[in-house]
């Protein structure tokens, strides 16, 4: 009340204090438990090496002026300003207009989409002159949401699935991966059920939502028949295979044993 006089500060007020004689390292990221710590010391993660880099953005996928010079109607039913874009709700307001539970003719080029229907995940198929499509979508990779859980350390991620060459999603997802075989795509979507690859997204995936830059301390892997890790194993022996190649001591392979929950 006295540096402030009759003002209601709702918040509070934050005062920081630093000793201008002491020198500390640079905090770089804030990482609660000391032996999360010490494993994201050992796996360092540089921008060419990041499994980041495999991301594709949920809004990847748009609407072509095609689109809306066949149907235009349809701005209308979108929302303001998002004429293009493939909101979560495109394929519950534009079933039977663009969107078909069947394949509709099978002389024209068409390509399916994966979303949701009252939070029930669906396939559509839309006509492929409609859509602006990422590079991605000739090719193999792994189709993970694009909101999970609340941040917690540890969290399952709700079904990822391989995604076939042709076949795209609305902005509930993310898409992960170029992959010219079904093989490299199967050993992204294996590691991606790791609790080791989500021990490291948790190290910065502090909300619901999994964008590009949350994935940047997951290290990148070689999903090639090739790889030093046999991804022809289960999930648990994949993720032991991981403890070795880093240099995990028991501590910090018991740290993550206890707090991730296991994925099939």
């Amino acid at each position: 009340q006295n540096v402030f006089p009759d003002t209601d500060i709702k918040g509070g007020v934050a005062i920081c204090y630093y000793d201008r004689t002491q020198h500390y390292e640079t905090v770089k990221h804030f990482i609660v438990f000391d032996e999360l710590r010490s494993i994201k010391d050992k796996v360092s993660t540089s921008d060419e090496n990041s499994f980041s880099n495999l991301i594709h953005a949920p809004e990847s996928y748009k609407f072509t002026e095609k689109m809306h010079e066949d149907h235009p109607e349809i701005e209308s039913m979108l929302s303001k300003g998002h004429k293009y874009d493939f909101k979560t709700n495109v394929l519950e307001k534009l079933t039977d207009i663009v969107f078909w539970d069947e394949l509709p003719d099978d002389t024209l080029d068409y390509a399916q989409i994966m979303g949701l229907i009252k939070g029930t995940r669906c396939m559509k198929y839309i006509l492929r002159d409609y859509i602006n499509v990422p590079d991605n979508f000739l090719k193999w990779k792994v189709f993970v949401p694009e909101a999970n859980g609340t941040g917690a350390i540890g969290e399952v991620l709700s079904t990822p699935v391989i995604g076939q060459p042709v076949i795209g999603h609305t902005q509930t997802f993310i898409s992960i991966g170029s992959f010219d075989t079904e093989f490299e795509a199967n050993a992204c979507l294996m590691y991606v059920k790791s609790k080791f690859a989500r021990t490291m997204l948790g190290i910065l995936k502090i909300t619901q939502h999994n964008p590009r830059n949350t994935w940047r301390c997951v290290p990148l892997q070689d999903f090639t028949p090739d790889s030093d890790i046999d991804w022809s194993k289960s999930v648990h022996e994949i993720d032991l295979q991981l403890y070795k190649k880093y240099g995990l001591d028991e501590k910090e392979m018991e740290f993550i044993e206890t707090h991730v929950k296991e994925m099939a």
